[in-house]
């Protein structure tokens, strides 16, 4: 059916083609849904013939383009036909091909190469592409060359209402401030259609509230939301949902159309005030309690939040208004009373209190509404506790004589039991403070004595404490501090400041001074130091030297004369007598040691020794120094030579007071009892005095060769011990082979026919203390006494 419309329009207008042969180029818009041609022209060509000169001649086109349109969307059982291109040199032989290229050619658009009809073969979308831009061209159809130029022409996709309103933003969220007034913008919201805006309504979008009514309302077409009530409030309702929809078409029957949420939140404002849950509170506290405690909580509700809900706390009135504060707490939003003060249970057992909530941040829109305050009443009862003593002073300070008796009371302390039942005070001192124990208290009456003597010199203060405790209850103590100052008493006699020396020239000038010297005083009187001089009585006419008071408190010595020799006296000791202002008293004498030396012509001392006065004259102390060093140095190089020629002559004889070998011998293994004539005393070892003056060398061998001793013979059991160790003592001291060193005797074997067997330990099973020395009895007299010595030594220990 299409296909014939066109062709009916196409024989309608083939009368105008040969009138737009000559027709400068144009657009013609096509109808919707009709068939589109696309008819030839001639179209201005501008020929260059040169630079000095153009021709502008008219060439003859074969084509004039315009715009094709197709609907979106559109289906059918066969293809669209969308347009038809034409040219002039189209005699209808069919000798000219039609030839598309460009966008979607062969894939979108197919065009009849014959008859040059154009079929859209898919549906198209607008919103995916609005336009296509093509090539069209005319070949011929044997050759296939082209018999014009080609040309681009655009189909564009027509719009459809197939796409709704859509909220890309959706669901919204906004706030109003409750008991906003009727209009208050709360917010707006957008919607967006996919269609095209500038043809038809398509995209044209009404808005409308579905739910939220009566409280909001939308305009139209902006979507702005507004409050629809006023003075909405949020502490009956803080939320409301609201539905919006958006519709295209002007709102008109037939548009599409689309919805979101919106969630409105009403914002709190400060339009309650605040409210006590309870007219009285009551509150009890011990009175021991300690201060900055929290004795209860008072809180007035607020029905706002956040800031809003804020309230401070205040104590307007009552009798307790100085012992007690209240501070707000911003997180429980409540009132934190608290003890100032300390309580008195004897004193005041309860107190009344008026305390005021109030809010912070007040709005002035709705001060109508009355005082954004509220006031309640607290009272608090005080409980009786315990309460340690009070003493009279929270600090003593008590003065005492360093001369004071011992056992004298020099000062008291006091203290209390503040309770109703009043309880009796012991006192005492705490030795942590106290640990030389100068100080006693008498436990009743709080007297304090002086246990030993005091030395202010030593300790001006004593700082001890002072406990209280009572008697009927040991757990309550208090205690104070007591400062003792120790006052001053002249017991000191004043004597020189330090260690005074004097030097006098011998080239000195009459009534010039020696030396100048002060005076100290241990003690600290009142008035300062004031101190008297003076030679002692036998020394006032010292023909030598003389005395002058200063100003500053000390004291000058000066020569009566000049002309002293050290020759004749090198020093001279002059006693001075030093008196302080006490009363009564003190006094001492001290000496000045004064030495005579010799000086140059400008008064510096050079030397002060006998002996360098009798020095040449010419001779200078750094030389004289240079001397003394030659001398030193001399006598330490002798020295060293003669202790070396010393060590190198040293005798190799071995000398009584040079023997220094210990008497020891090692047996590494044991005796042989009585059978054992082999061993002989340590003595053997000692080297006799002078036995016919002979001394063996230490490091050399005698020439004498001493033969060895031929085996001796079995000596009979009858033999003396004493005269066979005689004997052999007389050979080893005249044996010049014998070594000088100590000897050391093996014995290797145990001794033969003895009734005791063998004394080793080494097979022994048993320890000392397991074994019994009874039976050292049954071996003869000479054991019984050993084995009463070991019994009683193991009774011992076991005791």
């Amino acid at each position: 059916m299409p296909e014939r419309l066109a062709e009916m329009l196409l024989d309608l207008w083939t009368p105008l083609i040969i009138l737009w042969i000559t027709l400068p180029p144009c657009i013609y818009m096509a109808p919707m849904n009709q068939p589109q041609v696309l008819m030839s022209g001639s179209p201005l060509e501008i020929n260059s013939l040169g630079e000095e000169q153009r021709i502008l001649n008219r060439s003859k086109r074969g084509w004039v383009w315009n715009q094709m349109f197709v609907l979106e969307e559109f289906s059918g059982p066969e293809p669209i036909l969308v347009g038809r291109l034409h040219t002039d040199l189209d005699p209808g032989s069919k000798k000219i091909k039609y030839i598309l290229s460009g966008d979607g050619a062969g894939t979108i658009f197919q065009i009849n190469d014959v008859t040059g009809d154009i079929h859209a073969i898919k549906r198209l979308d607008r919103e995916e592409k609005a336009e296509y831009t093509l090539t069209a061209q005319a070949v011929d159809w044997e050759t296939s060359k082209p018999l014009e130029p080609p040309s681009e022409f655009i189909i564009k996709v027509q719009d459809i209402n197939d796409n709704a309103p859509e909220f890309l933003n959706g669901p919204y969220h906004a706030t109003v401030p409750e008991m906003s007034i009727l209009g208050t913008s709360v917010t707006n919201v957008t919607a967006t259609d996919a269609d095209d805006p500038v043809y038809g309504n398509s995209a044209k979008l009404v808005y409308s509230i579905l739910e939220g009514q009566p409280y909001f309302s939308i305009e139209p077409e902006t979507a702005i939301i507004k409050t629809a009530l006023p003075n909405m409030d949020r502490e009956a309702k803080e939320e409301y949902l609201v539905v919006i929809q958006a519709k295209d078409m002007g709102g008109h029957s037939g548009g599409l159309s689309g919805t979101t949420t919106l969630t409105v939140t009403l914002t709190d404002v400060n339009d309650n005030p605040p409210k006590f849950a309870q007219s009285l509170y009551h509150f009890s506290v011990p009175e021991d309690v300690v201060l900055g405690t929290a004795i209860g909580r008072v809180k007035a509700n607020d029905q706002d939040i956040g800031e809003n809900a804020q309230s401070s706390y205040d104590i307007i009135d009552g009798d307790g208004t100085a012992l007690f504060e209240i501070t707000s707490d911003a997180q429980a939003q409540d009132g934190i009373i608290r003890l100032r003060k300390p309580l008195d249970f004897e004193t005041k057992k309860s107190y009344t209190l008026k305390v005021e909530a109030a809010n912070v941040h007040i709005d002035p829109r709705f001060s109508s509404r009355g005082p954004f305050k509220d006031t309640a009443t607290v009272k608090i009862v005080v409980e009786d506790a315990d309460e340690p003593p009070v003493f009279s002073s929270p600090t003593y300070l008590l003065e005492v004589h360093e001369n004071a008796a011992l056992n004298s009371v020099i000062g008291q302390v006091t203290a209390r039991d503040p309770d109703i039942t009043s309880s009796p005070i012991r006192f005492s001192i705490d030795r942590h403070t106290d640990l030389e124990r100068q100080f006693n208290i008498n436990a009743d009456d709080g007297k304090i004595t002086l246990a030993t003597p005091l030395d202010r010199e030593l300790s001006v203060w004593h700082n001890i404490t002072i406990i209280a405790t009572e008697i009927r209850n040991h757990s309550q103590i208090s205690r104070v501090p007591v400062a003792i100052k120790v006052l001053d008493v002249n017991d000191n006699a004043p004597e020189f400041a330090s260690e005074y020396e004097a030097f006098l020239c011998e080239n000195g000038k009459p009534g010039q001074v020696i030396q100048t010297v002060s005076a100290m005083d241990k003690d600290d009187p009142k008035n300062g130091h004031y101190f008297l001089y003076s030679l002692l009585p036998e020394m006032v006419n010292n023909p030598n030297f003389t005395i002058k008071k200063n100003e500053d408190n000390s004291l000058s010595i000066l020569a009566k004369h000049n002309g002293f020799n050290r020759q004749k006296q090198e020093v001279y000791l002059l006693p001075i007598v030093i008196s302080d202002s006490g009363n009564p008293p003190l006094s001492s004498t001290s000496t000045l040691t004064i030495r005579v030396c010799g000086c140059s012509n400008d008064g510096v001392v050079q030397s002060c020794n006998v002996e360098a006065y009798v020095l040449p004259i010419g001779l200078s102390m750094g030389a004289l120094i240079a001397i003394l060093a030659c001398i030193i140095l001399l006598l330490v190089i002798v020295v060293l030579f003669v202790t070396l020629r010393r060590h190198k002559n040293e005798p190799l004889i071995i000398k009584d007071d040079e023997d220094v070998r210990e008497n020891i011998i090692r047996y590494d293994d044991e005796g042989g009892g009585e059978e054992d004539t082999e061993a002989f005393d340590i003595a053997t070892l000692q080297n006799p005095d002078g036995i016919n003056g002979f001394l063996p060398r230490k490091d050399i061998k005698p020439d004498l060769q001493f033969m060895p001793r031929q085996g001796l013979a079995p000596v009979p059991n009858g033999v003396d011990v004493d005269e066979f160790i005689n004997v052999r003592l007389h050979e080893a001291d005249n044996d010049p082979t014998a070594p000088p060193y100590d000897s050391i005797q093996i014995y290797g074997y145990e001794g033969r026919g003895s009734v005791a067997g063998s004394l080793s330990s080494l097979e022994s099973t048993t320890s000392d203390s397991d074994q019994n020395f009874d039976y050292l009895s049954d071996w003869g007299p000479r054991f019984k006494r050993l084995g009463e010595l070991y019994s009683v030594g193991e009774s011992d220990k076991e005791t």
